[in-house]
């Protein structure tokens, strides 16, 4: 695998317990720290039902539901990953974002984490059509993920839930809703 410049900065939000978002730039020893403080043991997260019920819930929203509250205790990151409009092709500009998270996926101290990454839209357009779209952006980023850069895929889920989790639920059409969150879901088993 090619050694993408990891020591480069990268600008990310960074999810605090209380479920704000930082917005920094963080270097590749942050960006490691960040995704690997496991406080506990992560609580078992069932992705079938995630995806149920994001689906089920369409219009409504899934920030309070019991099984995604539970999302908001683990580790965490916000990263900004373009896409061509209304499509799942990354922007070739994010790949190098790609690649510093697939970086940090192989350092050993995180090997051994298995992660969600969650699509997220901004509000603009169909519900469903959010969630279907999220979550096909959702399988492009793990899909170059273990593809391209070489994290093997039992490490990797995905779900996509839309408008439904903004970062700005006043303003749900903004841009910064339209995101990628990666989740430590706790040890390879």
């Amino acid at each position: 695998m090619k050694n993408i410049g990891f020591s480069a900065l990268l600008t990310i939000g960074l999810t605090l317990s209380s479920g704000q978002a930082l917005a920094q730039e963080l270097n590749d020893t942050q960006l490691v720290r960040t995704l690997g403080r496991i406080e506990s043991a992560a609580p078992a997260i069932d992705i079938a039902l995630l995806v149920e019920e994001a689906s089920a819930n369409a219009g409504k929203g899934v920030a309070n539901l019991p099984n995604w509250q539970k999302l908001s205790k683990l580790s965490q990151l916000i990263v900004e990953i373009e896409f061509e409009n209304d499509s799942v092709a990354i922007e070739p500009k994010s790949y190098r974002t790609v690649g510093l998270i697939a970086d940090a996926l192989h350092h050993p101290n995180l090997r051994r984490y298995k992660f969600l990454v969650v699509g997220h839209t901004n509000a603009t357009g169909d519900a469903n059509h959010n969630l279907e779209l999220s979550a096909q952006r959702a399988n492009a980023i793990t899909e170059a993920l273990s593809t391209t850069f070489a994290i093997k895929p039992d490490r990797l889920y995905s779900i996509g839930v839309g408008e439904e989790w903004p970062l700005d639920p006043a303003n749900p059409k903004a841009a910064e809703n339209r995101r990628v969150q990666l989740i430590n879901l706790g040890l390879v088993k």
